[in-house]
């Protein structure tokens, strides 16, 4: 991968502006600086390697050479898509399990940002913003998708087991080039129904874990357990009680398990 296939694969989707970088610290921080000095809605930053990469709860995500996805896309949202900004973890979340889905591979999305493949993580996103007053000025939308075996790290730096696409596959995986051009496709047209109830019921539909137990945990304590029932229309988590009743579940610094 490098900036000419990149250019070439992305040719027919209309991206506003790419920087590539063949290594670089985070492709986040790289796009919240390009982001507050006026890079325009649906602009790129992609590394071949990463090397300070973070995920959330700053927990951090090295990105080996020629190994992995690496990327976090600008967006300069409108007044329609304003209001539903709590969404757009999950509109990255269901453009990315469409785009592997049609190399027959059977994801799930794990409450908040992760997305899963026979429940070992495969991708984790991390949503930042850029604020002018109280406003959102931009969002910066980070992935890093597992795509070679050289990109799982080792079990014993993980929370969570992960996996990678051509350990899934037990083949050689299409082109990085090639699985970005159909995770943006997916986004362009999710992107258009991020206010609509199908978005949320796609999300609700691709829920790993949905009706088990499962533990929902703020640093290391337990903070909730219940059945995992949906979604609230704001992407929030709606989970039941030992006695049946609701619990909503924000986004915060939170994190979800099953339970024991």
């Amino acid at each position: 991968m490098n900036e000419t296939s990149l250019k070439k694969a992305l040719s027919k989707i209309n991206i506003s502006g790419l920087r590539y970088f063949d290594s670089i610290g985070s492709t986040n921080d790289e796009a919240l600086a390009w982001a507050a000095s006026g890079a325009k809605d649906f602009s790129l930053v992609i590394a071949d390697e990463q090397t300070r990469g973070r995920g959330r709860l700053h927990r951090t995500w090295h990105t080996p050479k020629g190994s992995a996805l690496a990327v976090s896309l600008i967006l300069r949202p409108d007044e329609i898509i304003k209001p539903h900004l709590s969404r757009t973890v999950g509109l990255m979340s269901v453009s990315i399990t469409d785009a592997l889905l049609t190399m027959g591979l059977a994801l799930k999305i794990k409450w908040p940002n992760d997305v899963l493949i026979n429940n070992k993580k495969i991708a984790g996103i991390l949503v930042e913003s850029v604020w002018s007053g109280s406003d959102v000025d931009s969002l910066v939308i980070g992935m890093g998708i597992n795509v070679y075996k050289n990109s799982v790290p080792p079990d014993d730096s993980v929370k969570f087991p992960a996996t990678s696409i051509e350990d899934e596959l037990d083949k050689e995986p299409p082109a990085r080039e090639e699985i970005l051009r159909e995770i943006l496709s997916a986004f362009v047209a999710w992107r258009e129904k991020l206010a609509s109830n199908e978005l949320i019921k796609t999300w609700e539909e691709r829920l790993a874990f949905r009706h088990w137990q499962v533990q929902i945990t703020s640093g290391d304590e337990i903070s909730q357990t219940g059945v995992l029932d949906g979604l609230e229309d704001d992407g929030s988590l709606r989970l039941s009680d030992d006695n049946s009743n609701p619990v909503i579940v924000r986004f915060g610094d939170v994190s979800l398990r099953p339970a024991a």
